[in-house]
This record gives C-alpha cells, sequence and structure tokens, in this order.
C-alpha cells in the first residue's frame, strides 16, 4: 500500500451533499478522521447506473490512503494496449498507458462504477457507517447543523448555487456520449477518432467491453449505429450486438466559468463535479473527485472545528488550480478529437509514438 491511511482525532461533524464516488469517499475520509458523518442523496437509493471508470494511479494512491487500495485493485483490471485510430482502422498513434505505468509503477485501471460504489458503500459501513438519507433533497445548506458542509452534489450542485452563487454553471458544448457496456472482449482498445465524432472501448471485466461513442447533441440512438456503421471492425459489431434499451445517453457538459474558490463561509467545501465539472475526454472525473475527496479529508484530518477555516483553506489551495487545469486540458482535448476536418489532427498524431 502507498502513503498512509488518513486517520486524525477530530470530533466535528459534517454533512456531506451526494452519495457519488465523490460524496462517499469524503464521508469514508472523515470517519477515519474520527468525525460524525451523514450523507444526504437526492436520490431514492444508491445510483449504480452508469459503465466504468479509469482510475489513474495518483487517484490509486488516494484511494490506498483512503485505506480502499486493495477494495479497488479486488474489482479492477488494467487497460494497456491502447491505440488511437482513424475510422478506416488505421493506427495514429498510442495512447500512453505503458509510460505512465513506467513513470508510476502501477498501471491505470478500468473498475466498472457499480462496483466502485459497492466498494465505497462497503467500506464505510465497515467504519460503523456514516447515515445516508435516501430521498432527500435540499434547499438550504445554510441550515445543516454541521460544522462542515461537503458539497459534493454533482454539476446541478445545489450547495454550490446557494453558497458560491450562479455566476458560474453548466455550460452544454454540443455533443453527447452513448455509453454501454457490450458482453464479449473486443480485444481491441484504445479510440477512434473522425469528423466530429469519436468511439472508445476499454476493458472492464472478463467477457465484457466497455464502450462509448460521442456524436453531436441531435444524434438518436438509432441514428448512432448509422454514424459508426462504415467504421473498422469491431465498432459496428459493438453497437449491433448491445441492446439499445440499457444505452446510457450522457450530454456532455463542464462547469463555466472556473470558480475563484473551492471554501466558503469557513464551513463549506466543493468536491468533484460540484466544484469542476468538465468533459470526460481525459478519464479524470472520477480521479479527480477521489483526489478532492482525500486532500480536504487530510486538511481536516486534525484540525477539529475550531480550526476548520485554515483547513480549508489549505485544501482549495491544494486542489483548485489542479483540478480546473485538468478540467480545462480535458475541454481542450475534446475540441481537437472532435475536429470537422481532422487531416491536420491525423497529421500531427501521427508524428506520436504508434
Amino acid at each position: 500500500m502507498t502513503g498512509e491511511t488518513v486517520r486524525g482525532t477530530g470530533d466535528g461533524t459534517a454533512v456531506v451533499v451526494g452519495a457519488g464516488v465523490g460524496g462517499l469517499a469524503t464521508a469514508i475520509g472523515l470517519r477515519r478522521a474520527g468525525w460524525t458523518v451523514t450523507v444526504l442523496e437526492r436520490r431514492a437509493a444508491p445510483e449504480r447506473y452508469g459503465t466504468a471508470f479509469g482510475i489513474h494511479p495518483t487517484a490509486q494512491i488516494a484511494l490506498d490512503r483512503l485505506g480502499l487500495g486493495d477494495a479497488l485493485r479486488a474489482r479492477a483490471v488494467p487497460y494497456r494496449g491502447a491505440r488511437i485510430r482513424r475510422p478506416d482502422g488505421k493506427v495514429l498513434a498510442a495512447l500512453p498507458l505503458e509510460r505512465i505505468e513506467r513513470r508510476a509503477g502501477r498501471p491505470e485501471l478500468i473498475i466498472a462504477r457499480p462496483r466502485l460504489i459497492d466498494a465505497l458503500l462497503a467500506e464505510l459501513d465497515r467504519l460503523g457507517g456514516a447515515p445516508i438519507a435516501y430521498g432527500r433533497s435540499l434547499s438550504d445548506p445554510g441550515a445543516l447543523g454541521a460544522d462542515l458542509v461537503v458539497g459534493a452534489d454533482g454539476i446541478n450542485s445545489v450547495v454550490r448555487t446557494v453558497c458560491f452563487g450562479t455566476s458560474s454553471g453548466p455550460c452544454p458544448i454540443g455533443t453527447v456520449a452513448w455509453i454501454g457496456i457490450a458482453g464479449f472482449e473486443t480485444g481491441l482498445y484504445g479510440e477512434t477518432w473522425g469528423g466530429g465524432r469519436f468511439f472508445g472501448m476499454t476493458p472492464v471485466e472478463p467477457g465484457r467491453t466497455n464502450w462509448y461513442a460521442t456524436v453531436p447533441a441531435a444524434t438518436t440512438a438509432r441514428e448512432v449505429r448509422d454514424a459508426f456503421a462504415d467504421w473498422h471492425d469491431p465498432v459496428p459489431r459493438v453497437l449491433a450486438e448491445t441492446d439499445p434499451a440499457t444505452w446510457i445517453r450522457y450530454e456532455m457538459r463542464h462547469l463555466y466559468p472556473a470558480l475563484p474558490t473551492f471554501v466558503a463561509d469557513g464551513r463549506v467545501a466543493l468536491v468533484g463535479d460540484a466544484a469542476h465539472a468538465m468533459t470526460p475526454n481525459l478519464g479524470q472525473g472520477a480521479c479527480t473527485a477521489l483526489l478532492d475527496a482525500e486532500a480536504l479529508t487530510r486538511s481536516v484530518a486534525t484540525a477539529g472545528p475550531g480550526g476548520l477555516p485554515g483547513a480549508l483553506r489549505a485544501y482549495d489551495a491544494e486542489r483548485r488550480r489542479r483540478a480546473q487545469r485538468v478540467a480545462l486540458c480535458s475541454r481542450t482535448l475534446h475540441r481537437f478529437m472532435t475536429a470537422r476536418h481532422p487531416a491536420l489532427r491525423d497529421a500531427l498524431l501521427r508524428m506520436l509514438p504508434a
């Protein structure tokens, strides 16, 4: 295990708003630090929808520090040997997965989203639990009687809107992703970039393949298959053999403009998409949420309620610029990947290692 597990002697109270990856990881870190934690979730049950997350080595270290590294590795698969291709199948470049693994000493991992949620819930329960109030909508975070309020409630965050104002908000970028899991292993992974659209495939579990297709926002599920019908194998087969009833439509949005701070009033902090929602092109959404959770809980671990304002400032100083830099890079990569006239883009890609 890499790093030290978050522990502390705090006796504060916290309310975490949102029971997604960032919220549950934050609740785990605060429980380890000795805080009394309640989680509020507007959905009526744990959100197990979704397909897969890529977990970068830095986020794996954060999970190690939260005591979740072994649970991750028991459920995840390594991601290696991925390439960027043209629609005709010609390889343009390699994704830098092997270089990341050599540098970090561990591979990128892919985990099914429901399995990660289940691992987080199991660890929270093992720590003695934090009550999760499902079906609880929130209108006034200021009325929560807790020392610390954590907004982990996604891109449409109520905590952000009420406590940080409305100057930053969700911004559509004109594309959607259709995502799903095919019931066979393609053995061919990476992304294929065409004009204004792209298609990706990753491993996820034995006998299954995670895929995503990004197209203009007006494209229907029926039109997705047509949009990729003449692309290289196995792209058409993946779409043909995945039941459209299981596809998930994800509108690509990001938080704009970037927030000037992730903390407010000496007692409120934002993590994950509530703080820096980004396009998924770098595969860093879950990773940045986990890094936020670990950094926040480490900062407050020994602070106690009296030292909370300083701890939150330290969290903001550590995470805000880094997370916002990742979000900007992801948005820039999206523009590059979805170029309508890809000849120059492909020529640049051919200069990278294949």
